[in-house]
C-alpha cells in the first residue's frame, strides 16, 4: 500500500448549478454577478414559492434513460457530474484499478421527491401500491451508490450528511482517505435537490427564507445591510482527488491541490449558529494548521454567506477572528441559491477555479454595506487579483462546521 501524503491532487471538476451545466458553464454564469433566483410552480400556493432551479434538467436525457427510472433527482445530478469530474481529470474507469477508487458524496436532506407520494398512497390505505423503490431512490446514500455502480469504482463508498456543510465534510473524509494511503482516486462532492415543498415550508416558518417573492432575482443579499433569508436551490458538484503521486504517474495536471480541511461542532443550538461563530472560527484554524499556512497567507475566502442575518454576522466574526485584515470575500449564494449539502462542494469547484483564473466571481445583490460584517465583499463585478491560496468555509444544522483551504499549483 503506498505511504502517506499530505496535499491531494484536484484533477477534475464536474458542476451541476442553476447557473448552468458544466463547471464552465456555471462560472460564467457567476461572473455575470446575476441571480438565477426565480418563481417555482412546484412550490406554488405556499408563502415562498421562489428557488434556484437548474436549467434545462433532464435526467433522461442527460444521464440516460435506462438508469432515469430508478433515480431521484439529487443522484442523477451526483451522477452527471461524476461523469464531467472524471472526463475532464482525463481518466477512464474501464484503465483504472476499481478497488483504489473512492467516492464520498454529502448530502443534507437526501430526497424527498420520492417519500410524499409513497406516503400519501400510505395514508390511503393502499401499502401495496408502494413502490419497491421507494427506498433505494431516496436514501442518501445512493447518491455515492449509483455513482460507484456506474463508473465501476469498488473502493470505499459513503455517504456523508453534515447539514449544510456536507459537500465540504465529503471532500475532507475523501482527503484523508487519500492521505492514509487506503485509495488512489476519490470522487468526492455533494449532491442536494431542495425545491421541495416540504423543506419550503419548514425553513419558511423558521424565518430562514428571503420573502422577496415580488423580487426572485433580488432576494438572497449575502453579508448586505438588507438581507432578510435564503433562497431554496439545487445541484451538484463532484471534485477528482488524486495522490499526487498518481497523478504525476499518469501525466495529469491538477487544477488545484486541496491543502487543508478543519471540521468542528458548535454545540451551540440545533439550529442557529454561535453568534461569535468560535466554532467557524476553530474549524478554519484547523484548516490552516493542516495545511501548514498562517492567516496571512489566504488571499480569497469562498464563504457560506447564506444571507439570513443571523449566520452571516457569526461567519463575519469568525473570520474577524482568525484573519487580522480578512481578505476578499465572496458569497455564490445570491447568484445560486443555497443548495444545502450540495452548497460546500459547489463552492469548493468555484474556489478551484478561482484560483486558476486569479478571479474571484462577484457577490450578486450585495448592495449595502453592513457596518457589523465590515468585509472586503467581492461585488457588482469580477475582480482579478493574484490567488496563491484560497479557503472555502460550510455552516450547517446541529452547529456543524467545515473548512477546506486549497493552494494554486
Amino acid at each position: 500500500m503506498p505511504g502517506p501524503c499530505r496535499e491531494v491532487a484536484v484533477t477534475g471538476l464536474g458542476v451541476v448549478s442553476p447557473a448552468g451545466i458544466g463547471a464552465r458553464a456555471t462560472w460564467e454564469g457567476l461572473l455575470t454577478g446575476r441571480s438565477t433566483a426565480a418563481r417555482d410552480p412546484g412550490l406554488a400556493g405556499l408563502p415562498v414559492d421562489i428557488s434556484c432551479q437548474v436549467p434545462d434538467f433532464d435526467t433522461a436525457r442527460l444521464v440516460g434513460r435506462k438508469a432515469a427510472w430508478r433515480l431521484d433527482r439529487f443522484v442523477a445530478m451526483a451522477l452527471l457530474a461524476a461523469r464531467h469530474a472524471v472526463a475532464d481529470a482525463g481518466l477512464a474507469p474501464a484503465d483504472w484499478d476499481a478497488a483504489r477508487v473512492g467516492v464520498v458524496i454529502g448530502t443534507g436532506t437526501a430526497s424527498m421527491e420520492r417519500y410524499v407520494g409513497e406516503f400519501a398512497k400510505l395514508a390511503a390505505g393502499r401499502p401495496l401500491d408502494i413502490s419497491p423503490l421507494a427506498v433505494t431512490r431516496s436514501v442518501p446514500n445512493m447518491a455515492a451508490a449509483e455513482i460507484a455502480l456506474d463508473l465501476t469504482a469498488t473502493g470505499p463508498n459513503f455517504a456523508v450528511s453534515t447539514a449544510c456543510a456536507s459537500g465540504s465534510s465529503a471532500l475532507g473524509v475523501a482527503r484523508d482517505l487519500l492521505r492514509a494511503g487506503t485509495c488512489d482516486i476519490v470522487l468526492a462532492g455533494g449532491a442536494e435537490s431542495a425545491r421541495h415543498p416540504i423543506p419550503a415550508a419548514c425553513f419558511h416558518r423558521m424565518g430562514a427564507l428571503s420573502p422577496r417573492v415580488a423580487d426572485p432575482a433580488g432576494a438572497c443579499r449575502p453579508f448586505d445591510a438588507g438581507r432578510d433569508g435564503f433562497v431554496l436551490s439545487e445541484g451538484a458538484a463532484v471534485l477528482v482527488l488524486e495522490r499526487p503521486a498518481h497523478a504525476q504517474a499518469r501525466g495529469a495536471r491538477p487544477r488545484a491541490q486541496l491543502a487543508g480541511y478543519g471540521a468542528t461542532c458548535d454545540a451551540y443550538h440545533y439550529a442557529a449558529p454561535d453568534p461569535e461563530g468560535r466554532g467557524a472560527a476553530a474549524a478554519l484554524t484547523a484548516a490552516l494548521a493542516d495545511a501548514g499556512l498562517t492567516p496571512g497567507d489566504i488571499d480569497h475566502v469562498n464563504a457560506h454567506g447564506t444571507g439570513t442575518r443571523l449566520n452571516d454576522l457569526a461567519e463575519a466574526r469568525a473570520l474577524h477572528a482568525v484573519f487580522p485584515a480578512p481578505p476578499a470575500v465572496t458569497s455564490l449564494k445570491g447568484a445560486l441559491g443555497h443548495a444545502i449539502g450540495a452548497a460546500g462542494a459547489i463552492e469548493a469547484a468555484v474556489t478551484v477555479m478561482s484560483l486558476q483564473e486569479s478571479t474571484i466571481p462577484p457577490t450578486a445583490n450585495h448592495e449595502d454595506r453592513d457596518l457589523d460584517i465590515d468585509l472586503d465583499i467581492v461585488a457588482k463585478a469580477p475582480r482579478s487579483t493574484p490567488l496563491s491560496a484560497a479557503a472555502s468555509t460550510s455552516f450547517g444544522f446541529g452547529g456543524q462546521n467545515a473548512a477546506l483551504v486549497f493552494r494554486s499549483v
